[in-house]
């Protein structure tokens, strides 16, 4: 099966960003969420791209969508649907309709806030090179002695800049998030993100996966008073998050993946961190793709070979 890393409906296209095509819906308040099969790393869209990527990550979120809304009755999730509305499954052609399988979601449309919500239960990444280099990750002064991939006394709120395409975010203060979108915005992404990654780590540590770390993002609904914060865009992936296994987890040293971090150690070792116009060799596609099953096989409860048969037989 061939990645799709370009999609192109018969819609208004509104933003084409590094993994997700945004389309606007006919007649609607809604839009329509394509998640291609690009590779995003270090802030660069690779050349090529990881079939079935996008069809995983929807998946999931739509799982994790569904499992918050339950444990957290006063979330609201832009989530509404990942069938199309009938009109347009009737006037897509048959052609176009592999770009849609299992990968798009109609979302409500909303004013989205610009912070990206990190939260960070384990120190790794980029936290892990703040703390040697000051003690500190965005801001926050930790106790000494902390080894890497070590379990934090109680996750961390880091939120960071939202980029444009083509640029980087940045790490910033839950104080510099507060003078960019509002104080009491602030203190409720906070509050729901760090209730959105207690429920999620406990259910995956059930599975064999530890979330060491997960990018959340939020909205705005404006229809009500005040305006609602909104959990947004994609959740608890491997694109977002950092999943490690529960059997092979050791401290003292970098961590094993079954997401994203797999490319972005190929390209470190490659001297291709940060490069535009790198194309990924079949092996690492592979092994990657490999990745990101294990993830949807430990989190959800089957294999994703069911997920895409019981979709063949819906659609």
């Amino acid at each position: 099966m061939a990645a799709i890393t370009k999609t192109e409906l018969p819609l208004p296209l509104l933003a084409s960003g590094k993994v997700r095509d945004v389309y606007e819906l006919p007649d609607s308040d809604n839009l329509l969420f394509v998640a291609t099969d690009r590779v995003s790393c270090f802030d660069v869209v690779l050349s090529n791209g990881i079939p079935s990527k996008g069809s995983i990550l929807t998946s999931l979120s739509e799982f994790w969508f569904h499992l918050l809304s339950t444990k957290i009755p006063t979330l609201q999730t832009h989530f509404v649907s990942l069938s199309l509305p009938a009109s347009l499954h009737l006037s897509i052609p048959r052609s176009l309709k592999p770009q849609l399988q299992r990968r798009s979601m109609v979302v409500r449309r909303l004013e989205v806030l610009k912070i990206e919500s990190i939260v960070r239960g384990y120190i790794t990444g980029s936290a892990w090179s703040s703390y040697r280099k000051d003690g500190t990750v965005c801001g926050i002064r930790l106790s000494d002695g902390l080894r890497e991939s070590e379990r934090l006394e109680k996750p961390l709120w880091t939120p960071s800049t939202k980029a444009a395409a083509g640029e980087k975010d940045e790490n910033i203060s839950p104080e510099e998030a507060a003078n960019l979108i509002g104080k009491e915005y602030a203190m409720q992404i906070e509050k729901l993100s760090l209730s959105i990654y207690d429920i999620a780590s406990n259910h995956a540590r059930g599975r064999g996966i530890i979330i060491a770390d997960t990018k959340l993002e939020f909205g705005l609904d404006k229809s009500t008073s005040p305006p609602s914060v909104v959990l947004i865009d994609e959740v608890l992936t491997p694109d977002s998050s950092r999943f490690w296994s529960v059997e092979k987890y050791a401290v003292g040293k970098p961590q094993e993946s079954l997401d994203k971090q797999f490319v972005r150690d190929w390209l470190i070792e490659e001297g291709l961190k940060g490069k535009e116009g790198v194309e990924l060799p079949e092996d690492v596609i592979e092994m990657t793709g490999e990745r990101y099953r294990n993830a949807f096989r430990f989190l959800v409860g089957k294999e994703w070979e069911e997920e895409v048969e019981v979709a063949g037989e819906n659609s």
